[in-house]
């Protein structure tokens, strides 16, 4: 049952990230907010939630992982609160950051929480993982646009409730940890990213989540959408990434290596993203490039985990939160660049920009494939081991 308590916040912490899709229009509108202005309601959560992720293993390894989780869970309901009551955008643009903080404790505890709690393999458990996130990601659109047509607070009232669930689900379901602690040092997560494993995946992710995040964040405003239409183009988007995270990503890694997988589905997500460019301004095309996009985002979502995971000889909560530092901070970066290009040149520019952006974390990859050689099956580099090994032991 502990694992189940866990995989529910899951869900709603991580409908967080999509649940503002639908009512960027009615906020802008309502708060009288420039496009620029509601997109930072993404980037202020997104760079607090990568930042505190660069700590977030520090802190659980000295007051545990339940107390972090529980610690996570409770800011974002009282965040997702106050942003409920709020009255202006600026307000609300502050508290989505308190929210992204909340964010990082939860989500940087969580996976490690499951694996060590299921009898299952890594991979397995980030299957289990991956499958929460795109539900998560997909009903957070269509909540949001359920409760967007009563009124732009609903969502966050909604979020609210279900993380009041969410918290006494993990306070009393999920069990202590049973083995001592063991202090990981501050600087941890920062030598880390030393790892060239560790930094080609990073750099690779930072450039990929630039994709992802037009394609989330920018795209209701091309779109045109109510907040129903908007909600149910996204609950599309998420069920695919969460189809293909849970099956197809699997079923690709039982026949290639992690990195041909990626060298696959990164370039596929460019010409995806380049397809919605051609026909931004036809939304039954920009909505079915959309939908393939959220194909193809499951696959690289997965994969991406896996590869983190196996790529070194890391503690996987230190070379975790290396990872999602710098991939939420590309995410950070993407909204509000791409609403800022929109008025400059143009509704197809984001969605080329985010192109470019996907084929230069393809290039990383392909670059950087000698150092992900352990996450293919083969042997460790003896510096990067060395460097990985004194990593863990100082952790």
């Amino acid at each position: 049952m502990q694992v189940w308590a866990v995989l529910f916040a899951c869900v709603v912490a991580f409908m967080g990230i999509g649940l503002v899709d639908p009512i960027l229009p009615a906020i802008a509108d309502s708060l009288h907010a420039t496009p620029v202005q509601t997109e930072l309601l993404f980037t202020s959560y997104l760079v607090v939630t990568g930042l505190a992720m660069l700590v977030t293993s520090w802190i659980s390894s000295r007051i545990g992982a339940k107390a972090t989780l529980l610690w996570g869970l409770a800011l974002i309901f009282i965040f997702a609160l106050l942003c409920a009551v709020s009255g202006s955008v600026d307000a609300i643009i502050g508290f989505r950051a308190g929210w992204g903080l909340g964010n990082a404790l939860f989500i940087s505890t969580s996976l490690a929480t499951i694996v060590g709690a299921t009898a299952g393999t890594a991979g397995s458990t980030i299957i289990l993982y991956e499958a929460a996130l795109g539900l998560g990601i997909a009903i957070g659109p269509l909540l949001g646009g359920l409760l967007g047509e009563v009124s732009w607070r609903g969502p966050f009232f909604g979020v609210v409730v279900l993380m009041a669930i969410a918290l006494i689900a993990v306070s009393t379901l999920l069990r202590g940890p049973k083995s001592e602690r063991r202090p990981i040092p501050f600087s941890a997560p920062f030598r880390a990213l030393r790892v060239p494993a560790i930094a080609v995946l990073a750099t690779a992710a930072f450039f990929y989540n630039i994709g992802f995040f037009v394609l989330l964040a920018f795209s209701p405003f091309p779109l045109g959408f109510g907040a129903m239409g908007i909600g149910f183009t996204f609950f599309g988007w998420g069920i695919s990434l969460a189809i293909t995270s849970v099956w197809v990503a699997p079923l690709m890694l039982r026949r290639m290596r992690r990195t041909t997988a990626l060298l696959i589905a990164l370039p596929l997500l460019t010409i995806d993203l380049i397809v919605a460019a051609f026909f931004v301004d036809s939304a039954a095309g920009l909505v079915t490039a959309i939908i393939v996009g959220g194909l193809i985002l499951g696959v690289i979502n997965t994969i991406l985990t896996e590869t983190v995971m196996e790529a070194t000889s890391l503690p996987r909560t230190v070379a975790s939160s290396s990872y999602s530092a710098v991939r939420f901070l590309g995410g950070a970066a993407a909204p509000p660049t791409a609403a800022l290009l929109w008025h400059a040149y143009g509704a197809a520019v984001p969605y080329l920009f985010a192109a470019a952006s996907v084929l230069l974390a393809t290039a990383t990859i392909a670059l950087g494939r000698r150092a992900l050689r352990r996450a293919d099956g083969h042997e460790t580099d003896a510096e990067e081991l060395a460097e990985a090994v004194a990593i863990g032991d100082a952790a």
